[in-house]
């Protein structure tokens, strides 16, 4: 039944055109919604046609819409593939990681990775500046003296990942008493800085980490495995457009940590529009 429905899909997706368009997708937060429209002009600029599906969701529904052809790109998390798409056990050395992702994801899926694209965004677990230096925590081992009072805040993914909460409190022996609460990624800095949770799991890309000057606590114990962004792609999508494999030569290893910052917080914190940020990367990189 899932196969028929999947085929339906794709029939709707491509029976209106002429000629079959690559389609682009990304996760449901900003740095996602930046990489699939820096992927999706690329792919323009090089006279490839192009469908956006962009903020679909979570890592395992742009996973599945890969896996059964309704996208043909996104960009993926090495450490989010290899737990939660995966369900391996953590490893630490970003070659390692990826190298069995790559593996994994053409052995079961058919599936490639291409060049990481030069970033890895970690969790970064957050407090407010105030109350991290009043409580003297500095490292995510520190929490443990302060269980009984800290309120953690999260996007609902990291509640049910295997590199997520259960595991992190596992390796740390942490034991909250207020249950975690879950919450759209978007919403989880206003939380924080609103005073109705204490600690956040964002990413080390997000903008608004700088704008409310957050204290990111040290993993002390090396917990979080590295999550070097990646586009994944469907090879019948390559053969398709070959100019396909030249965009993602051509991007990677060009983003570094604090790029990807910059753009998010031009994004969500200047309030200007995504594509323009997009477009002016790229002239700015000369690729148009």
């Amino acid at each position: 039944m899932k196969r028929w429905i999947a085929a339906v899909v794709l029939f709707l997706l491509f029976a209106c055109s002429d000629a079959r368009r690559v389609v682009v997708g990304s996760k449901n937060f900003t740095e996602q919604m930046i990489l699939g429209e820096m992927l999706a002009q690329l792919l323009e600029v090089h006279d490839v046609p192009v469908d956006r599906r962009l903020n679909l969701g979570s890592s395992f529904i742009c996973h599945n819409a890969l896996v059964n052809g309704s996208l043909d790109l996104y960009v993926e998390y090495t450490g989010t593939a290899l737990a939660s798409i995966l369900g391996e056990s953590v490893l630490h050395d970003p070659g390692d990681v990826l190298e069995r992702v790559r593996t994994a994801y053409w052995e079961r899926f058919h599936l490639s990775w291409g060049v990481p694209l030069g970033f890895n965004n970690t969790y970064a677990m957050a407090m407010r500046p105030k109350q991290a230096r009043a409580l003297g925590i500095r490292r995510i081992s520190e929490l443990k003296a302060h269980e009984s009072v800290i309120r953690l805040g999260s996007g609902h993914e990291f509640l049910e990942r295997e590199d997520g909460f259960w595991d992190l409190t596992k390796a740390y022996g942490l034991e909250f008493v207020v249950p975690p609460r879950g919450m759209e990624l978007g919403l989880i800095y206003q939380a924080l800085t609103g005073e109705q949770v204490d600690l956040v799991a964002g990413n080390s890309t997000d903008g608004l980490i700088d704008k409310f000057g957050l204290v990111v606590l040290e993993d002390d114990l090396k917990f979080f495995p590295p999550y070097d962004a990646v586009p994944v792609y469907r090879t019948d999508a390559v053969e398709a457009y070959p100019k396909l494999q030249t965009v993602l030569d051509l991007i990677g290893g060009q983003i570094e940590e604090l790029t990807m910052r910059r753009l998010n917080r031009e994004v969500d914190i200047e309030g200007r529009k995504l594509q323009e940020v997009v477009r002016e990367f790229i002239s700015t990189r000369g690729w148009n």
